[in-house]
């Protein structure tokens, strides 16, 4: 009985450890917008667009662009390659990040973990709707106090 046991935990921990495949991955690929009207900012504070793109770069990796407007019209424009087996990779452009880690542990979940400097910063956890067109962006970081805060973002699928 232990055999069977051991057998099936170590099949589990294989299919669990088994890189992420471009079907897998393939409900959060594209251009999403987010609704800048629901962030949790005063309207004057809001960027006036936040657009991150998910593309596959071939190789095994994939590509994010996440392009900011900023309210003062400023402009943010962050750039990842990684693999989805959740190492490390690195990030150019971000204010928040330098390195991320991604994986997909469900076809249509994306959870990205960024980091600045060697500091942990936020993890971001993208959930596609069921209808494709539509995903929510659960974004948790620490406050000053150390005390865990979570958002949600709400995203529409530009192309």
């Amino acid at each position: 009985m232990k055999r069977v046991w051991l057998t099936g935990a170590l099949a589990a921990g294989l299919l669990q450890a088994s890189p992420a495949t471009a079907q897998d991955v393939a409900p959060i690929l594209g251009t999403w917008a987010v609704d800048v009207t629901k962030l949790p900012v005063p309207p004057d504070a809001r960027p006036k667009s936040v657009m991150i793109t998910f593309s596959d770069v071939g190789d095994g990796k994939y590509r994010s662009n996440v392009d900011i407007i900023l309210a003062d019209g400023s402009e943010s424009h962050g750039v990842a390659i990684y693999p989805l087996d959740g190492s490390a990779a690195p990030a150019t452009g971000s204010n928040e990040a330098d390195t991320v880690a991604v994986r997909t542990p469900e076809p249509n979940v994306l959870v990205m973990a960024l980091s600045k400097g060697g500091v942990p910063g936020s993890i971001r956890i993208y959930t596609v709707a069921p209808d494709g067109n539509s995903q929510t962006e659960t974004a948790v970081h620490y406050n000053e106090n150390g005390i865990p805060v979570m958002r949600t973002n709400y995203f529409t699928r530009v192309r």
